[in-house]
């Protein structure tokens, strides 16, 4: 994150503006709209600012001096004269006073977003000072998203925050209330324009209200896909918002957890080759046990949970201790690894069907059904491949599979550490033996890898994918 993001309270505080054309006229209109006194220092005024401010601020008709600096809150400068915006940043940076110069980030102390305005409630959007156009754009996104009676309800919560929390003392009984005003009936009858409505059934359900509140929570079993944030669900986001606990694998990328709630406890529980931070069976009870407490409780898996993600395994104690839960598929690594590759998983001319496979068994070994897994005509996909690798390229070929086959290895895919390896069951050992490959991996076998050479879209890395040969 390059800048802190901070709302500064500015009621009838002293704000100073250098400047007075059509761009300081822009600060002053955002400074004025959050109760900022402004002085303005400037020769002279432009017509627009004069007409619509002339009363409202101190107005010193001549240039800035070096004296100016002192007194004042935080410091806008918009001249056209580039070594006077340069020595109003210089004297105000030294007197740790906050200064923003127009259109020039290198000097500022603080930057102005892109505001949302919705009072209350307010959004703030930026770019670093960099791409001022691209937070227009997104800014212009949520005002058509977001409806001018957010700030209603918002008004009306805050109005009733001393009450609900006589009602109820506890912080996540409180949140869940307002979880549900602002995702319900009531809601929307703000956002229909009904607000007199929509106060008398807030406060009737506030009156409705008893302190005694179920203890049991829900746990949410959430695929969080192959590690492009963007790939989420729409409901996988919901949810991750609204727990208190979260406990996730090592597939699970910062990104993708900066997504939940920032106060939800994250507890680890990945699991990598004869590594368990936790074993399964602790997970499991652990689950249980958080529910119990009466904790809203997100699973967050790599991939998808039914998927080698042992989802079974778990939600089977949660069913037999009644604990209610819900499952929230993922894109399987399968799909979103091939995809990214350029790697078509079924083709007319090539495939007409697709397996998915584990490498590494629940002991250890790669004991698979290789009659199988050699059948012609098909993709093979295997999961947790990468040590197995050698055993895996020898047994297809004892099996009648073609030492000229083409194979993939896939690192890290969808995300911006991915690369792709290729070549043939005869060749791919030697070609992936010096690069430092990175689990996860994913392997695929199959004819349709000969078409990633056409067609690969996804290219993060410098180097391009290694041929088949």
């Amino acid at each position: 994150m390059q800048n802190y993001p901070i709302f500064v309270n500015l009621q009838n505080q002293p704000c100073l503006v250098v400047g007075a054309g059509p761009v300081a006229l822009r600060k002053i209109r955002l400074m004025r709209s959050a109760g900022a006194k402004i002085t303005v220092i400037a020769p002279e005024m432009c017509d627009d600012l004069e007409q619509e401010f002339i009363n409202d601020i101190d107005y010193l008709q001549r240039e800035f001096t070096d004296d100016d600096i002192h007194g004042y809150r935080l410091i806008t400068a918009a001249t056209s004269a580039p070594e006077v915006n340069q020595r109003v940043s210089e004297l105000a940076q030294a007197a740790n006073i906050p200064v923003n110069v127009v259109d020039q980030p290198e000097l500022c102390s603080f930057i102005t977003p892109s505001i949302v305005d919705r009072s209350p409630v307010v959004i703030a959007i930026s770019t670093g000072g960099g791409a001022p156009v691209l937070a227009r754009l997104l800014r212009a996104k949520l005002e058509a998203l977001i409806p001018a009676s957010y700030g209603k309800l918002a008004s009306s919560m805050a109005a009733y925050r001393d009450k609900l929390k006589n009602k109820l003392p506890e912080e996540r009984d409180r949140r869940l209330f307002w979880e549900r005003v602002v995702q319900g009936p009531i809601a929307e009858l703000f956002f229909s324009g009904r607000n007199q409505e929509a106060n008398t059934v807030l406060e009737e359900e506030l009156e409705a209200l008893s302190t005694e509140q179920a203890k049991i929570g829900e746990v949410w079993l959430i695929g969080a896909g192959p590690g492009d944030p963007d790939l989420l669900t729409f409901r996988a986001l919901r949810l991750m918002q609204q727990a208190d606990v979260v406990l996730h694998d090592r597939l699970v990328s910062d990104e993708i957890l900066n997504l939940t709630r920032r106060d939800a406890d994250r507890i680890y529980v990945g699991k990598k080759r004869a590594d368990h931070a936790v074993p399964q069976g602790q997970i499991n009870q652990l689950l249980v046990d958080l529910a119990k407490e009466g904790k809203n409780v997100v699973r967050l898996k790599g991939g998808d949970p039914f998927i080698f993600g042992r989802g079974g395994e778990e939600i089977e104690l949660l069913s037999s201790n009644n604990i209610p839960f819900q499952i929230v598929p993922g894109i399987t690594a399968a799909s979103g690894c091939a995809t990214y590759a350029g790697i078509p998983l079924t083709h007319r001319d090539h495939s007409q069907s697709c397996l998915f496979v584990t490498g590494h068994l629940k002991d250890g070994t790669v004991d698979l059904n290789w009659p199988l897994l050699a059948t012609p005509n098909q993709t093979v996909v295997i999961y947790m491949g990468l040590i197995g690798l050698p055993v895996i390229c020898q047994k297809l070929i004892s099996h009648g599979v073609s030492a000229d086959m083409p194979i993939a290895l896939i690192q890290q895919g969808t995300t911006l550490n991915q690369r792709t390896f290729t070549g043939t069951l005869s060749t791919i050992e030697a070609k992936v033996a010096n690069e430092k490959v990175q689990a996860p991996t994913l392997i695929i076998i199959g004819s349709v890898v000969a078409l990633q050479d056409k067609l690969a879209w996804f290219e993060p890395q410098d180097q391009p994918p290694t041929e088949i040969s």
